[in-house]
């Protein structure tokens, strides 16, 4: 299988910092009750890659039964981040993450496609130390798999040679629509169809191989 692009998701995928986030959306939606909360971090937890403002509209539409204004838009989407970003900083790397990036790094673009603002996931990787390594680092908005177009166009690669490591549904359906490879984190992808593995330290031999999913 020949690589020409390597596009990664942020959260699960390069930083173990799923529960940071978790813990994040339930502290916000704390004030709207005990029904909210568990709502709220049971649609992030099956929706891994969505923006927040599309969490918190959902939360308003399907469980406040009204429409979020953009003023508790601006509001919830501040709480969150001053809850989040700290752990998400202190959060380990997914295992096997760095070995990919350093024997990547140099031979074939790197890229992040997030569904973390932009600047706020340039400044977390950049504190990290990780940003030297990615030829682009982009969140949101606009959605997942419009970016990761964007991406592959940016970098001129062919989608066919380009591979999604990604964690969620969302990540895994924006490959399907882009038409690139897709690399699943995590259990929930046996059965897909997609390579697989329980986190990255397989992916590096994976690439240097046909490119077959993980049984």
């Amino acid at each position: 299988m020949t690589t020409a692009l390597l596009v990664f998701d942020c959260d699960g995928v390069i930083l173990e910092s799923v529960d940071a986030k978790t813990q994040a959306f339930a502290r916000t939606a704390e004030r709207y009750g005990p029904e909210a909360r568990d709502r709220l971090t049971l649609f992030h937890h099956l929706h891994g890659g969505v923006s927040r403002q599309e969490k918190f509209a959902w939360l308003f539409r399907e469980v406040l039964g009204r429409e979020i204004t953009p003023a508790e838009m601006t509001e919830l989407c501040a709480e969150f981040a001053r809850h989040a970003v700290d752990n998400v900083l202190n959060a380990p790397l997914v295992p096997g993450a760095l070995d990919v990036l350093e024997r990547w790094n140099g031979r074939v673009p790197m890229y992040v496609c997030s569904g973390t603002p932009t600047e706020e996931l340039r400044s977390i990787l950049e504190k990290r130390g990780l940003a030297r390594y990615f030829a682009g680092i982009y969140g949101t908005p606009p959605a997942k798999a419009e970016r990761l177009a964007m991406i592959v166009r940016e970098a001129g690669a062919d989608p066919a040679e380009t591979v999604m490591v990604g964690d969620s549904g969302t990540d895994m359906l924006a490959a399907e629509q882009v038409g690139t490879l897709f690399y699943g984190r995590g259990r929930d992808f046996a059965g897909s169809g997609h390579a697989w593995g329980e986190d990255l330290t397989g992916l590096n031999q994976w690439l240097g191989q046909e490119g077959q999913a993980e049984e």
